[in-house]
């Protein structure tokens, strides 16, 4: 689906993408010229770690005057599409953690989620269906983030079914469809037992929204770095 930067966006967008991508633009247009092709581009930091990170795209900082902690998220940012190389490092220090090559088609949003724990870290890349839902709706997707949580599923207020199911880590369900709410309740379950393991209350999913729900975090550890539902909405549906 389309992913398309509007109104004062664009420009915002634009210059992240010439100045921190630190790519050159045509000093005229001629009969050759050929618009710029961008992708939109979140970035989750979902490893379980207290360290600050850093991520890049080819060479450029994505995370540009931003302390890169668990749970925090970037974007949507544009980036040239095609082939670009990303890079997960320890903040100020270039040695990669974990690289990924990827190709990003253009006018399509996607997350770049870094996962697992510090030792072990990777990097997922997901793409984004911003298909702006149908009226009343709003669009939901799970992802398990959660190293050591076990295969996972996502309820919605409770509903008979579920709308995510037995998702081991590192995958994730299609964007689903709900009704839209003021105060919606989402509960992660464990896939064996149906026992809730984390709850995010009073949500208010909005009409025409789309959100990602992650699980993050470790069920050994408390505090920060513990198990826990985190949400973000993405912020262009067309």
């Amino acid at each position: 689906m389309n992913f398309f930067l509007k109104h004062k966006t664009i420009a915002a967008a634009l210059t992240f993408s010439l100045l921190s991508l630190g790519l050159a633009s045509c000093s005229k247009l001629d009969n050759n010229y050929e618009p710029i092709q961008v992708s939109g581009l979140n970035v989750i930091q979902a490893s379980p770690t207290t360290e600050l990170l850093d991520v890049y795209v080819d060479n450029n900082k994505a995370n540009q005057n931003v302390d890169f902690e668990f749970g925090n998220k970037i974007g949507y940012l544009s980036a040239f599409s095609g082939n670009r190389v990303f890079n997960v490092t320890k903040k100020n220090n270039l040695t990669s953690l974990k690289s990924l090559q990827y190709t990003l088609k253009p006018q399509l949003g996607y997350s770049l989620f870094v996962a697992n724990t510090l030792e072990n870290i990777e990097l997922l890349m997901l793409e984004d269906n911003l298909e702006k839902p149908a009226a009343g709706k709003a669009k939901i997707r799970f992802v398990n983030l959660s190293p050591d949580g076990g295969a996972l599923g996502l309820n919605v207020n409770g509903a008979a079914t579920d709308l995510a199911t037995n998702k081991a880590f590192k995958e994730f369900s299609t964007f689903e469809a709900v009704d839209a709410a003021e105060s919606a309740t989402l509960n992660i379950k464990n896939a064996t037992s149906g026992a809730v393991e984390a709850t995010l209350t009073g949500v208010k999913l909005e009409d025409g929204k789309i959100y990602t729900v992650y699980a993050k975090g470790l069920k050994a550890n408390t505090g920060d770095t513990g198990f826990a539902a985190k949400m973000f909405v993405h912020s262009n549906a067309n």
